[in-house]
């Protein structure tokens, strides 16, 4: 379906820099550039209020403008754009003016749709790219390109030649990317419990030895050696001597 077009007025500028960009934004208006069809790029000065009002379609970045410039009109498409880091507000913008007969190239995002029997199955479905590329007529671009992926079973996937684009849309790609992709769950790791020393039990011959808390001996042995140590220490006479 065709697109509608919205009109964006403009005047041409002839200075240049950064001190006529700074009266310019002070004026409440800014710098941008229009390029293409093998012209001289076209300094012009736009509102940057006017130029969000013309792209809030549904087409976004992508709405085929008309700029009216000195009782002239260019089909333009917003390309680039600058923005202050702090308040982001547009400093900058360049336009392509493009032909309405021959196609563009432009990054429209992917949509995905219905439920795929692999998440039905306890999978998980990741999307891999948000954005494609394709080429059209400028005002035969898609809003979105929408990827059913109900088919899509377990370890199953879809890739970009397998993407289905409008009539008079072609996907264009340099490799045959990932899309989507549907994975397995995750499974859960299971630690198996660590037998906790039991006071006093006697150690069993061969069987590695258990560390206890504090480096103090176990109860067992610290008995042996407080029995052991009993009546081993020499006896003192009256007179301190030893028997």
């Amino acid at each position: 379906m065709a697109q509608s077009t919205n009109v964006l007025n403009a005047r041409a500028r002839s200075d240049k820099g950064k001190g006529p960009a700074r009266r310019l934004r002070a004026a409440g208006l800014i710098p941008a550039v229009v390029y293409g069809q093998k012209r001289e790029p076209t300094h012009i000065a736009v509102d940057p209020a006017a130029i969000q009002k013309a792209i809030a379609t549904a087409h976004k970045l992508n709405t085929l403008l008309t700029l009216q410039l000195d009782g002239a009109e260019k089909r333009v498409l917003f390309r680039e754009y600058e923005v202050d880091p702090v308040s982001r507000r547009l400093l900058h913008a360049d336009f392509l003016e493009v032909d309405m007969s021959k196609a563009v190239k432009v990054e429209v995002p992917i949509v995905t749709t219905g439920k795929a029997e692999g998440v039905v199955a306890g999978g998980i479905l990741n999307v891999s790219a948000h954005q494609i590329v394709v080429e059209a007529l400028p005002d035969r671009i898609p809003v979105a390109i929408e990827v059913d992926v109900t088919p899509l079973k377990i370890g199953g996937s879809i890739h970009i030649a397998d993407v289905k684009a409008p009539e008079g849309v072609k996907v264009k790609y340099a490799t045959n990317f990932t899309v989507a992709v549907v994975t397995a769950p995750e499974k859960e790791e299971v630690v198996a419990p660590v037998a906790a020393a039991v006071p006093g039990a006697v150690p069993v011959e061969g069987a590695p030895a258990v560390a206890v808390a504090g480096g103090a001996a176990p109860a067992g042995a610290a008995s042996a050696a407080g029995t052991a140590g009993k009546g081993a220490a020499p006896k003192a006479d009256a007179k301190g001597g030893k028997k």
